[in-house]
């Protein structure tokens, strides 16, 4: 029996680990659905007023309204994989006197980017958003061509001179005909810690089974 005591530590530790690591996914799944739960919250809240001091940590996702004007200069955003297809997303400024932040206007169709953009009063309702597009492998902006990779809202708002701040309209009027409004929805949110969990628990389920084929093989050698 001596011999099977190595393969035995071996197959109760390999489960233990994996089983602990499903665990673990499973309480960050609670976790991230209270995530979710608390932004479709303020999705759904009733827009407020954009507030003084936003946080990413306390308003992202927060539904708000602003009334300001838009002018002519636009940033445009490659975009695919939309609900209405590849194109540019459009971000201009919105300057509500006082205050000037960024506003995410949609996709703009690829054969329309030479299109004169409209100016003047809008209402806006939407959602504050710090967008995560932008990492170490995104291309730098072809700033000759108006092409950006991604909302890189810091450069976007020093190019336009606006606060680092980004609505996200869901509502708008009046509309840009040019564009297609592309409201957030928590659906995009990435939530993978089930898949996870299964993928621990079934890791251990075959650790089992092969530390159990181990342990025949080594007692059918007596």
């Amino acid at each position: 029996m001596g011999k099977i005591i190595f393969p035995l530590l071996l197959t109760l530790a390999g489960c233990a680990v994996l089983i602990a690591l499903g665990v673990w996914q499973v309480q960050r799944l609670a976790w991230k659905e209270g995530v979710l739960a608390e932004i479709d919250a303020r999705m759904a809240g009733a827009p407020v007023a954009l507030p003084e001091a936003p946080t990413e940590a306390a308003d992202e996702y927060r539904a708000v309204t602003a009334l300001g004007i838009v002018g002519a200069t636009e940033l445009h955003v490659l975009t695919s994989g939309t609900a209405a297809g590849t194109g540019y997303r459009v971000i201009t400024a919105l300057d509500m006197g006082g205050r000037v932040v960024l506003l995410d206007k949609g996709l703009l169709p690829l054969e329309a980017k030479e299109t004169p953009a409209p100016e003047g009063a809008v209402t806006v309702t939407g959602n504050l958003l710090w967008p995560d597009d932008v990492n170490s492998s995104t291309p730098d902006p072809d700033l000759a061509k108006n092409i950006w990779f991604g909302r890189d809202v810091a450069a976007m708002a020093d190019a336009l001179g606006t606060e680092p701040l980004m609505i996200v309209a869901a509502q708008m009027s009046p509309a840009d005909a040019r564009t297609t409004l592309l409201p957030i929805d928590s659906s995009g949110i990435k939530n993978d810690h089930l898949e996870y969990a299964v993928t621990w628990f079934g890791l251990a389920a075959v650790w089992a089974v092969m530390g159990a084929f181990l342990i025949r093989r080594t007692l059918q050698k007596d």
